[in-house]
């Protein structure tokens, strides 16, 4: 008995199922207002796991059945549904499927540091005062900032065109000539000295 009541309802699903003509399903998703391509729709068959996502261009191709009724999604876009005809001639069926924008306002989040109040107020009351305007111009032009921005800054354009234009004047003054050489200059030997003694001849 158990045998023929599941042979009978096995033969019903059967029938049912087969009672739909399967057919290739295809077509292209777009917008509504430029008609361009939605690229990565997600489309489906409502309730089930059938169904396939477009490519880049929105273009798709699945196979589905008469009456199916297809859902249509993408990020951004309001949702959409299409039920296919039970009165076609051919195997297959051709779309053109227009998505339109779907705005969503979000209410504002504000994200704190702190993950409790005790812990904010604890760090407003540890916090140090501001500096005022008169100390951060003073941190600015001490002279262990200066130093260190004038040893590792670049020189700015004039500084460039400056330089550029003293290599080329000594090599115009001393075309046709040797260069004179700095072994008896007191200066370059005192520029010298001064280098040794801050350690800037060593290597790096």
């Amino acid at each position: 008995m158990k045998k023929a009541i599941l042979f009978l309802l096995l033969s019903w699903f059967g029938l049912n199922s087969f009672s739909q003509e399967v057919l290739q399903f295809s077509g292209i998703v777009v917008t509504g207002d430029s008609l361009n391509p939605v690229p990565y729709t997600n489309i489906m068959v409502e309730n089930t796991h059938r169904g396939t996502t477009a490519d880049y261009f929105g273009f798709f191709s699945f196979v589905a059945q008469e009456k199916d009724t297809i859902i249509f999604r993408a990020v951004g876009f309001r949702e959409s549904s299409f039920i296919i005809p039970d009165s076609l001639s051919e195997k297959r069926y051709s779309l053109i499927q227009v998505l339109f924008p779907d705005t969503i306002m979000l209410n504002t989040v504000n994200i704190y540091p702190w993950h409790t109040k005790e812990a904010f107020k604890e760090a407003f009351l540890n916090a140090p005062p501001p500096e005022d305007d008169i100390a951060r111009a003073a941190a600015n032009i001490a002279p262990s900032r200066m130093l260190v921005m004038m040893e590792t800054m670049d020189r700015d354009g004039y500084s460039n065109y400056k330089l550029s234009a003293d290599e080329y004047s000594n090599k115009l003054y001393y075309s046709g000539m040797a260069p004179p050489i700095n072994l008896m200059n007191p200066m370059a030997w005192a520029s010298f000295i001064d280098a040794l003694r801050k350690g800037k001849l060593k290597e790096k």
